[in-house]
């Protein structure tokens, strides 16, 4: 056996080992604290709400087991069980040019994989949401979604995997350079259409019309200095009841966005301070940061596609007879998350730097008590555990866990009173 399958052999099984006993710590540490409500949160949160989080985050954990078993096979089945390899040499019997056949290997794959995933898919919608009241999904718009979906896929995927495959075939050398910066001009042009044309397509906007809210938001966006397209309300109960804040796009594309099912259960303090939050991410350059990050990690990524599409080794150790272009970038993305897993916990603890960066924004420019008011109704109304294992959290947390966060906001009042 060749020394990368068994390095890649190695990396699945401690991946899933490390998955599997983080989820084993999680569901334990939930129900360990299943009793009562932390003495923080007692006089907000009634213990059916607490027992309703709790039982929402195992049920997803347990999923989340059978998912993870069901992905790993069909990766070893994939790559060193031999179906790229079957799929890659039923197209070459057509013999198409090197851009069709590698098109059509890639989106058969990913046809394939989407199939397979499908089941989960529903389940989490239909079953897990359904139980425990979130879900708003009809069975049209679910399908209706997929459609929409596949057409952008198709629409957006073909012209940039074309493109990539022909720099691979074409550019010499330094293609991967060539390659990095069609992707990072591709992303910032999703960034920037994504609001304006894509989004649309599966919700409607609508501009704020609460004339009262909305002049205090814009009062705040002034004082912030922040220009943007205006602010819309999203109607995200079409689909679930969950609640959510955000600012998309960026230049003269920016908007704010507010999910109608958070305007229906925050108070006017409340809705300005979260959107206090979310300008903090803005005012901190934590868009441009993580921008940046992206882009320097994507050019390493080309970089070692590059170093690994050259060498015979990479193919015949993932079960792929025929060495190509399509053939190593697929082998190459599919097995890249499996090596790159264990360094998850530093982007989650910069994602949780960068909440807590916001959150002193937020209580710079609004009232902070409202803030922490707001995050328990989020918590309450989302579902989300209040008891999280602190070592699952450091894994796969973007937010600080609620008692951490709320300590830290209070933590700044205190100094800034003081």
């Amino acid at each position: 056996m060749h020394w990368f399958t068994i390095t890649f052999l190695s990396f699945v099984a401690a991946s899933v080992m490390v998955r599997l006993w983080l989820s084993q710590r999680q569901a334990k540490h939930i129900r360990a604290h299943y009793a009562e409500v932390p003495a923080a949160f007692a006089d907000k949160i009634s213990l059916e709400d607490h027992h309703r989080a709790a039982d929402y985050s195992c049920a997803k954990i347990g999923v989340g087991r059978i998912s993870l078993a069901w992905e790993t096979l069909w990766l070893l089945l994939w790559t060193i069980g031999g179906g790229i390899n079957l799929i890659d040499q039923w197209w070459l019997d057509f013999e198409y040019s090197t851009i069709t056949t590698g098109i059509a290997v890639i989106f058969s794959l990913t046809l394939v994989s989407s199939i397979l995933n499908l089941p989960f898919s529903l389940y989490h919608t239909f079953v897990i949401e359904e139980r425990f009241g979130f879900n708003q999904t009809t069975w049209r718009t679910w399908l209706l979604d997929l459609i929409k979906t596949a057409f952008l896929v198709v629409l957006l995927g073909v012209p940039l995997v074309s493109a990539i495959l022909w720099l691979m075939n074409q550019a010499g050398a330094n293609w991967w350079i060539y390659a990095w910066l069609l992707w990072m001009g591709f992303t910032l042009i999703m960034i920037w259409a994504y609001p304006a044309f894509i989004a649309p397509l599966f919700n409607k906007f609508s501009p704020l019309e609460d004339a009262a809210l909305r002049t205090r938001i814009e009062n705040l966006l002034e004082r912030c200095g922040f220009h943007s397209r205006g602010v819309f309300v999203v109607d995200g109960s079409r689909r679930s009841s969950h609640g959510n804040a955000y600012f998309t796009g960026f230049g003269r594309n920016k908007r704010i966005v507010f999910f109608d099912t958070l305007l229906e259960s925050l108070s006017e303090d409340e809705v300005e301070a979260v959107l206090a939050h979310e300008l903090g991410h803005f005012k901190r350059n934590h868009i441009k940061k993580s921008l940046l990050l992206s882009s320097v990690i994507s050019l390493l990524g080309f970089a070692i596609l590059a170093w690994l599409m050259s060498s015979d080794w990479f193919y015949s150790s993932l079960g792929v007879q025929t060495a190509s272009t399509h053939a190593a970038l697929i082998l190459f993305m599919m097995i890249m998350p499996v090596f790159t897993y264990f360094i998850s916990p530093l982007f989650s603890a910069l994602s949780r730097k960068h909440e807590f960066e916001a959150d002193e924004f937020a209580h710079s420019n609004s009232d902070y008590r409202a803030l922490i008011s707001a995050l328990v109704n989020l918590y309450r109304d989302n579902a989300s555990t209040l008891t999280p294992d602190p070592i699952h959290s450091m894994f796969y947390d973007s937010h600080p866990p609620a008692m951490i966060r709320i300590d830290h906001l209070e933590t700044i009042a205190a100094g800034s009173s003081g």
